[in-house]
């Protein structure tokens, strides 16, 4: 059997996200497994990390990859990150989901194209860009 190379990076920084939002480990491990879900991956397991005196670190490990948050509550960011493998599962939709959730002021995305021999970035001018 053969596999495909092809995958999708989509990575976001969000600014302007309420302190108590970004400074709950529990609240953002459960918010990441719903988007997971959201998008069709298959949730492998959960970790996270609450810091002293603030911020958190969750990662999903997904049979297709993984989706992670990193966060800095005091400057009300988050550094959000989804890869996944195959054609099937849209990290966009994860993004979005968790957009939706922490609702910033401002966000700047990226998304690569993996895995294709030459990296790709999708425009930024794009639709899905736009909407991120």
């Amino acid at each position: 059997m053969e596999y495909s190379t092809f995958g999708r990076h989509v990575a976001v920084d969000t600014w302007g996200v309420e302190f108590e939002l970004l400074n709950n480990a529990q609240f953002l491990e459960t918010q990441l497994v719903e988007a997971a879900e959201a998008c069709g991956a298959t949730v492998m397991s959960v970790q996270s990390k609450q810091f002293e005196p603030q911020g958190a670190t969750v990662l999903v490990l997904l049979s297709e990859s993984h989706l992670s948050i990193h966060t800095y509550p005091e400057r009300g960011f988050a550094a959000i990150d989804c890869y996944t493998c195959g054609e099937t599962v849209d990290p966009q939709l994860a993004i979005d989901y968790l957009v939706s959730v922490l609702k910033p002021e401002k966000t700047y995305a990226k998304k690569l194209i993996r895995g294709l021999g030459e990296l790709q970035v999708e425009s930024p001018e794009s639709k899905r860009a736009e909407l991120v």
